[in-house]
């Protein structure tokens, strides 16, 4: 689904608004995993603009009960660690998983060791998966945000949390109406 590069961005947003709907549902997916986040963005249609749109995203992480959020962190691998998707591991949510944890890629084995360990210890802490907006950041600060994250409590934890999924939907959702077409 690509788009040539010369189309303008509310030509890729038309595009979404007229899709139908089902397929719609499908590409908010590839965007979160949680398909209470995707429907309320969908009922939003038609957008008149991007900032329409991720205001709704935003609106709608803010709404999200216990079980949506645990449906968008299942989408997401640990930090560090790549988990295709079984069923299509050149999919584009693998795709971009793969483009925002690329500080990772460059991780020495130390770095990478003291992830996995902490990751596994925020998992023992929170009872769910350490989720960032990884884009821009290096194996180093990732690590060190995870050890600030885990002195955290309980409530401070869960409102980090949806502020970095709607960090990390706003930049899936920038990528899918720039691809759309």
């Amino acid at each position: 689904m690509s788009t040539p590069a010369a189309e303008p961005a509310g030509a890729s947003l038309a595009r979404f608004n007229a899709v139908p709907e089902a397929a719609a549902l499908a590409e908010l997916l590839t965007c979160c995993a949680a398909p209470g986040w995707a429907r309320r963005v969908l009922a939003g249609r038609p957008y008149r603009s991007l900032d329409g749109v991720l205001a709704t995203s935003d609106d709608a992480v803010a709404a999200m009960t216990d079980a949506d959020l645990a449906d968008a962190l299942a989408g997401h691998p640990r930090i560090g660690e790549r988990r295709p998707d079984p069923a299509n591991p050149d999919s584009r949510a693998a795709s971009w998983s793969r483009q925002e944890q690329a500080g990772m890629s460059t991780a020495d084995q130390q770095t990478s060791l003291a992830m996995a360990e902490l990751n596994q210890a925020y998992e023992d802490r929170f009872g769910q998966i350490y989720l960032v907006c990884a884009s821009g950041r290096s194996a180093a600060e990732l690590l060190d945000l995870l050890r600030g994250r885990l002195g955290n409590d309980d409530a401070t934890e869960r409102r980090v949390v949806r502020a970095e999924l709607a960090q990390i939907n706003r930049l899936r959702l920038g990528r899918l109406l720039a691809a759309a077409g």
